[in-house]
C-alpha cells in the first residue's frame, strides 16, 4: 500500500501533492543548472564551496528518489531500461563514479537538465491549458535541452586548452551557430573530442530541430483549420477538468470523461 502511494505521488502531477513533489524536483534540477553555469565564470572561492555543497546535496536527493522509483516500479528491470530511468542515471552517475575521473563525472553533470522531460511530456500539468500550449512547451524544451547539454559537453572538452571557450556563454553561443549550420569560426573547437562533440551537435541538429519546428507549424495549421469550428461549441466548463469548449452534441468532456 504504501510503495503504491509513492509510485502513484512520484508521477503524479494532477493532484496537489504529487504536483508539489514534481515541481520541487524541477526547481533542483534548474539550481544545479544554474550552479554549473555560474561555476564556468570567475567566481569567489567562498561562493563556489556552497555552490559545490548544494550540488552535492541535490545529488543526494536524485540518488535517493532514483532508488525510491526502483523499490516502488513493479517490474524493476523494464523500468531500468526505460527512457526516465536512463536519464534519472545518467544524473546520479557522478555519485557512484566520484572516486575515477572528475572530468568525466563534468561532462555527465550536464545531462541533468534531461530530468525535466517527465514534467514537459505530463498532460496532466497543463490541464487547463490547450494542447497546442502543452506542445509548444515540449518543442521549446527540447531544444533548450540539446542545445544546453551540448554548450555543457562542448565547454567542460574544450575550457581546459581553448582560450575561445572562456564561460559557458561563449559555449552557448557556439552551439547555436553550429546546430543552425551558420557556423561562426570566431569560436572553434581545437581539440579531436571537441571536434567529434561538434559534428554529433551539427548531426543532432539536423535531424531534432526541423522535425520539432515542423511539428509545431503543423499544429499551428491544424488549429487554424479548428477556429472555424469554435462557433459551432458549446461553453460548458467541465467540473472534471475544467476544459471550457466541447462539441455541440458532446454529453462527455473529451478530455476527462466526465458528464457535461
Amino acid at each position: 500500500m504504501l510503495r503504491q502511494k509513492i509510485s502513484f505521488y512520484l508521477d503524479d502531477l494532477a493532484t496537489p501533492i504529487g504536483k508539489l513533489i514534481n515541481i520541487a524536483i524541477a526547481f533542483l534540477v534548474l539550481a544545479s543548472a544554474t550552479s554549473f553555469v555560474a561555476q564556468t565564470y570567475p567566481i569567489p572561492d567562498v561562493t563556489r564551496y556552497h555552490l559545490n555543497l548544494l550540488d552535492d546535496i541535490i545529488l543526494g536527493i536524485f540518488v535517493f528518489e532514483y532508488f525510491l522509483r526502483l523499490w516502488c516500479a513493479e517490474e524493476k528491470l523494464k523500468y531500468l531500461f526505460s527512457l526516465y530511468a536512463i536519464v534519472d542515471l545518467l544524473a546520479i552517475l557522478p555519485f557512484f563514479l566520484g572516486a575515477i575521473d572528475v572530468a568525466f563525472i563534468r561532462l555527465l553533470r550536464w545531462f541533468r537538465i534531461l530530468r525535466l522531460i517527465r514534467l514537459v511530456e505530463s498532460r496532466s500539468l497543463f490541464v487547463n491549458k490547450t494542447e497546442d500550449i502543452a506542445i509548444l512547451l515540449r518543442i521549446l524544451f527540447t531544444l533548450f535541452a540539446i542545445v544546453f547539454v551540448f554548450s555543457g559537453l562542448i565547454y567542460q572538452i574544450e575550457h581546459p586548452t581553448n582560450p575561445k571557450f572562456h564561460n559557458f556563454l561563449d559555449a552557448f553561443y557556439f552551439s547555436i551557430f553550429t546546430m543552425t549550420t551558420v557556423g561562426y569560426s570566431d569560436v572553434m573547437p581545437k581539440s579531436d573530442a571537441g571536434k567529434l562533440t561538434t559534428v554529433i551537435m551539427v548531426l543532432t541538429g539536423i535531424a531534432l530541430i526541423p522535425v520539432q519546428l515542423g511539428e509545431l507549424f503543423k499544429r499551428l495549421i491544424k488549429t487554424a483549420n479548428q477556429s472555424d469550428r469554435i462557433g459551432e461549441m458549446k461553453d460548458i466548463t467541465c467540473s472534471g477538468c475544467g476544459l471550457s469548449l466541447h462539441d455541440a452534441d458532446a454529453q462527455f468532456c473529451k478530455v476527462c470523461g466526465t458528464k457535461i
